[in-house]
């Protein structure tokens, strides 16, 4: 039983690693900072997710699976990363956290709280002489 736990772990060290590996290779060809990189990838991220689940931008469930998303993303941060100071990287991943939301969460209240900034202004009537 023991050797299925540890082959599990493997497996899913071996996935995070991979995918830890693969932004780090994006964030490094990328001519975008990495915190411009989050802004990008937060918003970005959230309106594909609310297209495929055919959700307005002004619903929970869109923003909600982002955020469960970039639990994950940071969950393997902090799984595959060792820093020094732990204080520091807990901050790094605050900040990130913050910086992927942030954007997605002004939209959205936005959205929800004035959503006639999101329509086409009426077509002016012509006025009759």
């Amino acid at each position: 039983m023991t050797t299925i736990f540890h082959q599990l772990w493997y497996v899913a060290t071996g996935g995070m690693r991979s995918w830890y590996e693969a932004k780090m290779f994006i964030e490094h060809a990328s001519v975008v900072s990495s915190d411009a990189l989050h802004l990008l990838v937060g918003t970005l991220g959230w309106l594909l997710v609310a297209f495929v689940l055919r959700k307005p931008i002004t619903r929970w469930a869109p923003w909600l699976i982002l955020l469960g998303l970039i639990a994950f993303n940071e969950a393997v941060d902090l799984w595959i990363e060792r820093w020094p100071d732990l204080a520091m990287q807990y901050g790094e991943t605050a900040k990130d956290v913050f910086l992927t939301m942030v954007l997605p969460t002004a939209l959205m209240f936005a959205a929800r709280l004035r959503p006639s900034l999101f329509r086409a202004p009426a077509p002016r009537r012509k006025r009759a002489r």
